[in-house]
């Protein structure tokens, strides 16, 4: 099984658990975490903020990060949500975009986007729209969204240049990328970043937060900003760790205040923008 079907899998599964009342778990629902204790996916939106989703919606948030409270997002925009899970973030935008702005949501999983799509009619949330596809071939037209979000997906792919490529396209001149996702920060020996990526998001593929700024700007984008939100303490990973053969004793000194989930903003230049600002 390659990355793109061990992760579909799994977030089917979550799906499934959610449908059928099961709760969603985490994103390592098969491993230490459970929903009540995941120091990753637990309180990262505002008990207002949800109060009205439906709870099928909260359940299957998956993410490390609140990309819907850190976007500036305007009534009359145009959302697209990268791999929208559950549909959380996307029906939170759809509120803030409304009632002339839209939120789309791309997921490849078909168990997430029937609960999806059952959360939005729950919701009663009309300018909303999920797409079958893949982050890396976003089927929509060019120049065509205003903002991208997405919740801790982009480090599950396999092609994260392919992704920003994508990005850039479909965004209008001006458009804002604005995602939540899980970075490293500064060297991981390969057997200890394994391991914690394997807790902090079950397949992950984070970057390292220059490797990141710097796809970005290749991409074409500019002024591009990386903001920590939460690091991970290796102590809150210490039973999955050692079950996984890790001396966390030693190794926490090696990774000590180097992942941590991020949001991270960029904009595509405006058309006549050659003033060269790339990222701060």
């Amino acid at each position: 099984m390659d990355v793109k079907d061990a992760v579909r899998e799994k977030y089917a599964q979550a799906a499934i658990r959610v449908t059928s009342g099961a709760g969603g778990g985490s994103c390592c629902a098969d491993s230490c975490c459970g929903a009540s204790a995941d120091p990753i996916t637990s309180n990262i939106y505002d008990a207002k903020q949800i109060a009205d989703m439906p709870a099928e919606a909260i359940e299957a948030s998956l993410g490390c990060g609140n990309p819907t409270a850190l976007a500036e997002l305007h009534p009359g925009e145009i959302v697209l949500d990268l791999g929208s899970g559950g549909g959380i973030d996307v029906l939170l935008s759809a509120k803030r975009v409304a009632p002339t702005g839209k939120a789309y949501g791309l997921d490849m999983t078909d168990e997430m986007l029937a609960l999806a799509r059952e959360n939005q009619r729950k919701a009663g949330v009309e300018n909303v729209e999920f797409l079958k596809g893949e982050i890396e071939n976003i089927p929509l037209p060019d120049d065509s969204v205003d903002v991208i979000i997405s919740n801790c997906v982009i480090n599950l792919s396999g092609d994260k240049d392919r992704v920003f490529a994508e990005a850039f396209r479909v965004l209008r001149p001006g458009g804002r990328f604005a995602v939540s996702d899980v970075v490293v920060q500064g060297d991981v020996p390969a057997e200890f970043r394994r391991n914690v990526e394997l807790w902090v998001g079950c397949i992950a593929g984070a970057l390292e937060r220059d490797d990141y700024v710097s796809k970005l700007v290749r991409a074409g984008f500019e002024s591009v900003r990386v903001q920590p939100t939460r690091v991970y303490n290796i102590e809150e990973a210490r039973a999955f760790l050692s079950g996984e053969g890790v001396d966390v004793d030693a190794a926490a000194p090696l990774v000590r205040d180097r992942f941590m989930s991020a949001f991270i903003r960029a904009q595509k230049p405006r058309l006549g923008d050659d003033r060269g600002e790339r990222s701060i």
